[in-house]
């Protein structure tokens, strides 16, 4: 038996061929609830770590205007969740992006999509490893009081790839077990961060309060309105920063035949996800603006010399001696959202082996554990290898892969709204809310996102754009952003050639829209 491709229908059993239709990979069925989804997707985007890296370059874009960015770019990924949410409930799956669009716009555009959400959670697997090094040594130096010594010793290469290859172990070990232990470790280091990020703010509002603030500065209205902030460009580099602050809350998804009511919890969890972390966003940007300003020397935000790490240098002034609780909560950010983060391109690859897109190495499910082990050590393994040979070729080109990782986002979370807006493309007209969901919501994030795509590509041509590393003349973002995506296409021509029934739409072909209507709920 295999699955009907009408919306709602079931998986078929694992262990059979598949023939066109959706099929069950033998993952753990059942055992992420609503809370546990949430809790994991939060933990991806791990809003300690993502923050403390791009609130102060967003700042030297927008100024005060942070918190009209982080609404701006919180508007395409809500319309996006919004598209993606229709396409789980009609087609839970393990593959997602991967599996929607091969069945709205067939193998080989599907096949591309899988490969962007598997570059992005590689490049920022290695970032994510990288970031838990140095805020480790960090958090020793802070306990120790030994300002400075200790520190620099995540820059010492040798030392930076050794300690990140352990992290590294250590999440590769817990993800290869059972979404239980994730959930468990996740529930603990989530509440931590949250917790931390939350105090940290009300304190930096009381000390302006008292007077006691580096700069305090009255919220305003201003804030909150885009179109202060000229020109053009600063907008479009301000959404770009943005976006990435928001990803991840797609994970939800990624785990949809491990949860509970598979066609409702995931989409659930990725809305109340992202509700969760544009909440949280606006109060810590805005306590932070009030407490330091923007300002290019000091403590201001838009001081170069701490935009890397904002939270560290004004961790002291608010917090004063508990000052290393911000350093261990982006240690705890970091470190859990490198953990969680391997959920998604684990079971994409998964998918996408089980479908006959890559070898079938990648269908390989652990009979004790029931996770996709093979695929989650490969990643590992791509991510270390990635992140060594990047950490000791330049290290500002390591930097560089974040922008990059914007570039794929915005790549193959386009390429799944606009999956949603064709797959629906019978229903448009069927009703008020599957015009909006279906149609309107996912085709303007998806128009957004691909013009974000493109405009970052133009730009990053300029060698000065990023860090400012130069590659045959041409920026290296560009040669990170176009590689990718060249050697997806030549991966892609290979498996043809290799393994044709998938791109013969034989193991996963297109769906047919005529008959949701009279099966979608």
């Amino acid at each position: 038996m295999t699955a009907s491709p009408g919306a709602g229908a079931p998986l078929a059993p694992a262990g059979e061929q598949p023939t066109g239709g959706l099929s069950s990979k033998g993952l753990s069925a059942g055992t992420v609830g609503l809370i546990g989804a949430v809790v994991i997707g939060i933990s991806c985007i791990a809003p300690a770590y993502t923050l403390t890296a791009a609130l102060g370059p967003t700042v030297s874009e927008v100024g005060f205007q942070v918190p009209a960015i982080i609404l701006l770019g919180f508007i395409p990924m809500l319309l996006v969740a919004f598209g993606y949410r229709e396409l789980n409930r009609t087609m839970p799956d393990s593959g997602t992006s991967f599996t929607w669009a091969a069945r709205a716009f067939g193998p080989w555009v599907g096949w591309m999509a899988g490969w962007g959400l598997i570059a992005a959670t590689i490049l920022v697997l290695s970032n994510l490893a990288g970031i838990a090094v140095e805020f480790l040594f960090l958090l020793i130096d802070q306990i120790a009081g030994s300002p400075g010594t200790i520190a620099e010793l995540a820059f010492n290469p040798f030392i930076n790839v050794a300690v990140c290859l352990l992290f590294m172990l250590a999440a590769t070990y817990i993800s290869y077990r059972d979404m239980q232990t994730t959930q468990k470790l996740q529930y603990f280091l989530v509440s931590f961060q949250v917790l931390v990020l939350i105090v940290f703010s009300i304190a930096a509002f009381v000390h302006v309060a008292n007077g006691t603030a580096f700069d305090a500065s009255p919220v305003e209205a201003s804030w909150f309105n885009p179109f202060v902030v000229t020109p053009t460009i600063a907008v479009v580099a301000g959404l770009s920063l943005s976006i990435f602050i928001f990803w991840g809350w797609d994970v939800t998804l990624t785990m949809n035949e491990e949860t509970k009511d598979p066609e409702r919890t995931p989409g659930r969890a990725a809305t109340v996800t992202v509700i969760t972390i544009v909440t949280l966003y606006l109060l810590i940007s805005v306590a932070l603006l009030s407490f330091a300003g923007t300002g290019e020397s000091g403590l201001g935000l838009g001081n170069p010399d701490i935009q890397a790490n904002v939270f560290f240098y004004l961790s002291g002034p608010i917090l004063g001696p508990l000052a290393f609780l911000v350093s261990l909560a982006v240690l705890t950010s970091s470190a859990s959202s490198l953990q969680s983060t391997f959920v998604g391109p684990a079971r994409t690859l998964l998918a996408m082996g089980h479908y006959g897109a890559l070898p079938p190495a990648f269908a390989r499910v652990s009979p004790r554990f029931f996770t996709p082990g093979y695929a989650t050590i490969v990643s590992a393994i791509v991510a270390s290898v990635f992140y060594a040979v990047m950490r000791f070729l330049n290290e500002n080109v390591l930097w560089d892969t974040i922008t990059t990782l914007g570039m794929m986002i915005c790549f193959y979370y386009g390429i799944t709204a606009f999956a949603c807006v064709w797959y629906f493309r019978k229903q448009w007209m069927d009703s008020v809310r599957t015009f909006f969901f279906t149609l309107l919501f996912p085709l303007v994030g998806g128009i957004i996102l691909a013009a974000l795509f493109v405009i970052t590509l133009v730009e990053s041509l300029d060698p000065d754009y990023g860090s400012g590393t130069e590659w045959f003349g041409v920026g290296s973002v560009f040669v990170l952003g176009v590689g990718i995506i060249g050697i997806g296409l030549i991966v892609m021509i290979w498996q043809a050639i290799k393994r044709p029934a998938f791109f013969r739409g034989e193991t996963l072909a297109l769906d047919a829209p005529e008959s949701l209507r009279r099966t979608r709920r």
